[in-house]
């Protein structure tokens, strides 16, 4: 892009100077948020010149066929309607010439009926117990989206432990058993095809440790399945009404909407995840009705699309200023990179420019005592998203304001700098000798110019927290639109899947010559120190 070049050479700081009206020309509001994206390496032509690349790209039409139920999924030959979970006038979507809406209602009362059987104390344990204790089974999108939405919402939560296993890891399971009690605790096994081997293993192992203490009988009062694989569910001891459906036009990864965010309604109830629902829906119509210089999901994605592309950026910061939504950079590590990390193009050719960016990110005020030191003074620019919240959920304390000062400095300083001026007259007011100073200037100097995206919210509520990951999606859509790639399927991770399989029956076998050397001799070192 042209402009790219015209303008390489300015600061963030220029295009302040050159247009005074520019914050409330590179700022939306919507609803209770504010995204100010200001001071970011841009003006108003370059959002002009993004906005006609996304239309040359499709991206109206795209959209139009994600939310009409298109199979937008072309690998796998599946829609993608997580959104059709969240309407807030349900319509009626066909799926190969089924209506699906009367499903997803009955299936969600379903849902909602047993949480408040749960909640209530009406659901008993095999000893006339009620449920204490829920242990969430399931990896990926089966564990990741309820783990965080749990954790975010934990002020709305009610009596009830949530607790989250997922790596087939014999020792974190074991670490779990020691907390809960056999009598009153629910585990929900979180797996559509009832196959994964992480979560397989992990159910498999606390079902027999449940049966120690329990009659088998005991089974349909503590295990729960999240599946479409009935007659696998089945086997292992589960009954049938204590199944809840997945669909196949619900991706892993954008799940959390649906039965798989069975955990998050047990935790907050049936009334906040509605609520959930409802904020999420409120963000799908904003981005399926805008006008793209007024959508909030095409701008952001447009903006990374901007420094991926044209500014050869590879990462991205996610810092939000809450405690509480601390695991949302690592919920959107997976809904990003495994969504965008792809080198094939939808026609089956190599790419030749970079699609999806890398995504890491940590809770502020930690994070400035962290990493921000590489992001201040660093030789690489990282864009960075801080998501804030106006209000406190706890009342009664002075933090709001220490919070908020350093969330709206951190920007300021990332975009300012200090110059070696005011690093002069800092350290002169300090009465430090004139030959130290000069010793001092360029470690103290800060360049600035590294932009950021402030997304400022009135509160962390269900509804806010809803919107704010539905927005996260529809930005990956919009850049797998932007850069022609398949957002929807992640064959990438089947490789290592199936070699990890080979490998596990290697550990019995003494012939070894078909590995590489590297993975034979580990194998073998492995095999050393089990035996």
């Amino acid at each position: 892009m042209a402009k790219h070049k015209k303008d390489s050479g300015k600061k963030i700081s220029d295009y302040f100077d050159e247009d005074p009206n520019r914050v409330n020309e590179l700022a939306l509001s919507w609803e209770s948020f504010y995204v100010d994206y200001s001071k970011n390496l841009l003006d108003k032509e370059t959002i002009d010149l993004l906005i006609s690349m996304a239309h040359e790209a499709g991206l109206e039409k795209a959209i139009k066929s994600y939310f009409e139920g298109e199979n937008i999924n072309e690998t796998e030959n599946r829609a993608v309607l997580h959104t059709a979970l969240r309407q807030l006038n349900p319509a009626s979507i066909e799926i190969h010439g089924d209506d699906i809406l009367p499903k997803i209602e009955l299936v969600k009362k379903q849902m909602f009926d047993f949480a408040d059987q749960v909640i209530s104390g009406d659901w008993k344990g095999y000893t006339g117990k009620a449920i204490r204790h829920i242990v969430n089974i399931g990896i990926g999108g089966s564990d990741l989206g309820p783990a965080m939405v749990t954790e975010a919402l934990a002020f709305y939560g009610n009596h009830l432990d949530v607790t989250f296993v997922s790596n087939v890891e014999g020792d974190h399971v074991e670490e779990v058993i020691k907390k809960i009690d056999p009598e009153t605790t629910l585990f929900i096994i979180v797996s559509k095809s009832f196959t994964t081997q992480e979560t397989l293993s992990n159910a498999n192992t606390l079902r027999k440790w449940f049966l120690n203490q329990a009659p088998e009988s005991a089974i349909s009062n503590h295990f729960i399945a999240v599946s479409t694989h009935l007659k696998m569910v089945t086997q292992f001891g589960i009954s049938e009404e204590n199944i809840f459906p997945m669909n196949d036009w619900v991706g892993g990864r954008f799940s959390l909407w649906s039965t798989v965010g069975l955990s998050i309604c047990l935790a907050i109830g049936p009334k906040h995840f509605e609520d959930l629902l409802s904020g999420a829906g409120k963000m799908d119509q904003h981005f399926r009705t805008a006008d793209f210089h007024e959508n909030i999901p095409v701008i952001l994605a447009l903006i990374t699309v901007w420094y991926n592309n044209f500014w050869e950026v590879e990462t991205e910061a996610i810092i939000p200023y809450s405690q509480y939504l601390r695991s949302l950079p690592a919920y959107l590590q997976q809904a990003i990179m495994e969504s965008n990390g792809k080198g094939v193009d939808r026609n089956g050719e190599v790419v030749k420019y970079q699609t999806g960016n890398i995504i890491w990110g940590a809770s502020g005020t930690n994070a400035q005592h962290a990493f921000f030191q590489l992001m201040h003074q660093g030789t690489k620019m990282i864009p960075a998203d801080f998501i804030g919240f106006a209000k406190p959920l706890h009342q009664g304390n002075d933090h709001q304001d220490k919070l908020m000062s350093n969330f709206f400095a951190q920007t300021q300083a990332l975009m300012q700098g200090k110059n070696a001026e005011a690093v002069r007259k800092e350290l002169s007011n300090q009465g430090i000798s004139a030959e130290k100073i000069e010793a001092l200037v360029p470690f103290k100097v800060f360049e600035g110019n590294r932009p950021t995206n402030t997304i400022f919210i009135e509160q962390l509520t269900p509804n806010n927290l809803g919107a704010l990951i539905a927005m996260y999606e529809h930005r990956i859509f919009v850049q797998g639109v932007i850069w022609n790639i398949f957002s929807y399927d992640q064959w990438g991770v089947e490789l290592g899947k199936q070699l990890a399989n080979n490998i596990l029956k290697d550990f019995e076998e003494e012939a070894l010559g078909h590995h590489d050397p590297s993975t034979r001799k580990l194998i073998q070192h492995y095999k050393k120190f089990r035996n």
